[in-house]
């Protein structure tokens, strides 16, 4: 999992509650490198799950509300780095559209080796879309924060089911611009 990724966590935990409690999280997910992320490395998905676990032992939040809370935090970062892709972009839809041909293919040249998941649009209309999402990591929660953030970003508000496809790791988006 790419560093930023980590990173970004980390902030997180830091802004919005201290940078003592992130050390206290770090420190007590025994993690392989004590924490010590940049933003341009890879790590073990498994490191992410261990922070995850403390988290939810220290706040009683599941863990889908906090990769909720974390793609909502995350997408802020992503708009600070990269700028460029929102400033070329009209909406919301038309950000989710371009996911993996566009985003992500931009990503891939960064980092080659990056896992990231992959987003295929079912449908569109001016309003609305259905939007497969799969990833062997689960991190559909992830997602729809990064979404929700992403529609208040341009000034609007979804309204969205996920629901689990019959395919393993595999979710479809329906997403109504409102």
């Amino acid at each position: 999992m790419l560093g930023f990724v980590f990173t970004s966590l980390v902030d997180m935990l830091e802004e919005k509650v201290s940078p003592e409690f992130a050390d206290e999280v770090i420190v007590e997910a025994e993690l392989t490198n004590d924490g010590a992320y940049t933003a341009v490395g890879y790590y073990p998905f498994e490191e992410m799950q261990k922070i995850l676990s403390i988290l939810t032992a220290k706040t009683g939040k599941s863990v889908n509300e906090l990769l909720y809370d974390f793609g909502v935090y995350l997408f802020g970062k992503l708009a600070a780095v990269h700028g460029n892709v929102l400033a070329d972009t009209k909406d919301i839809l038309q950000l989710l559209e371009h996911l993996d041909g566009d985003i992500h293919v931009q990503v891939r040249k960064l980092y080659p080796d990056a896992d990231l998941p992959r987003f295929t649009v079912i449908s569109r209309t001016d309003n609305s879309m259905r939007l497969r999402y799969f990833s062997e990591r689960e991190l559909y929660p992830l997602a729809e924060g990064l979404m929700d953030a992403a529609a208040a970003h341009f000034d609007c508000t979804l309204e969205r089911e996920t629901h689990q496809m019959s395919f393993p790791h595999t979710y479809e988006f329906s997403i109504q611009v409102v």
